[in-house]
């Protein structure tokens, strides 16, 4: 089987994202064959602003640039929603992708979303909010499909749907990714990493 290189590129503010990014690339690298590299987009809110309201500044993952998304194999792409958006942050990035998709990069390459909501409230348009890009790429849109167990699990609440795994974070920040919802991020990374293999090979 084919040997695959995923990123997989976040933007979070208190922490919530990143660890759904991390249980990601841990899945992945459980994956025989396939290598997960872990990187974040560039904040643009100034480091005393972001301690102001307690977000999370101490994030380790490495900042990526745009023009090295030609390099991997396959994406998995989280961000907060925004008013049922991907964060401002997170569209900066692909803003600058234009030379990628004058040039077909990434065409062909699968992709996949994973999410943070503060109610629950734009956990799957947040997902929508990115497919266009993506598929403006050339990029093959990639879900969380029904096999996943949790996904059909309503016995507690969670983030995730079919379009891409999701965790629900309190006002507050105090409630963090539960395990159902890291089983369904487990799920999805794996699943995009077997679509990226299938595609390469």
């Amino acid at each position: 089987m084919s040997n695959v290189k995923i990123l997989v590129l976040y933007y979070s503010m208190f922490g919530h994202v990143e660890t759904l990014a991390r249980t990601a690339a841990e899945a992945i690298n459980a994956v025989d064959g396939a290598e997960a590299v872990l990187k974040r987009v560039p904040e643009h809110i100034p480091d005393d602003v972001l301690q102001s309201f307690g977000a999370k500044t101490s994030q380790t993952a490495p900042v990526a640039d745009p023009g090295e998304l030609a390099e991997y194999d396959g994406f998995l792409f989280g961000t907060p929603t925004r008013f049922g958006n991907m964060a401002g942050q997170m569209r900066n990035f692909f803003d600058q992708t234009g030379t990628l998709w004058a040039e077909g990069k990434l065409v062909g390459k699968p992709a996949g979303v994973f999410v943070s909501t503060g109610t629950g409230s734009g956990n799957e348009t947040t997902v929508l909010s990115m497919v266009p890009t993506l598929v403006h790429h050339g990029m093959v849109f990639v879900g969380l499909p029904y096999s996943a167990p949790e996904l059909t699990d309503i016995s507690e609440v969670r983030g995730g749907s079919c379009y891409g795994a999701g965790t629900i974070a309190a006002g507050d920040g105090s409630r963090q990714p539960s395990e159902k919802e890291l089983n369904l991020m487990r799920f999805q990374a794996k699943h995009l990493t077997d679509v990226a293999r299938k595609l390469k090979g």
